[in-house]
């Protein structure tokens, strides 16, 4: 059971940056999402693309039991925390946006600190564990 759950949070990491990463294709205009999305917030967006790539070498950490793997995923959420300071900022100072991106960005930055918290604990306790054999 131990060795599947780096399997495990890594499939699900790798899922949700390529999710991630798709949903930021707005940037790129790619599939002809732009039209779709309605009114983003590019920076948000960018922060957005930035942490999935993140989460992709995240979820290589995972498997690799690389004690960066907390590193990025908590510099991932200060980057959504900070785009999501920058979204309030722009909601309050009259700024156009989609109500269902505050929802996105609270739940994100949960799911990242979640993942931040699981590679901390799971990824020190195992090479603690493996330098004390």
């Amino acid at each position: 059971m131990k060795k599947i759950l780096p399997y495990l949070f890594a499939t699900l990491l790798a899922g949700f940056g390529l999710l991630t990463l798709f949903l930021s294709s707005v940037i790129f205009d790619l599939f002809g999402i732009r039209a779709k999305e309605g009114n983003y917030v590019l920076f948000v967006v960018w922060s957005n693309f930035i942490s999935s790539i993140l989460y992709i070498f995240a979820a290589y950490g995972f498997i690799k039991n690389k004690r960066w793997t907390a590193t990025l995923l908590v510099i991932s959420t200060l980057i959504l925390i900070a785009a999501f300071i920058g979204l309030k900022i722009h909601i309050n100072s009259g700024g156009i946006y989609e109500t269902k991106t505050v929802g996105a960005m609270i739940f994100r930055i949960a799911v990242t600190f979640v993942f931040a918290i699981i590679a901390f604990f799971t990824i020190n306790k195992q090479l603690n564990n493996n330098h004390n054999e």
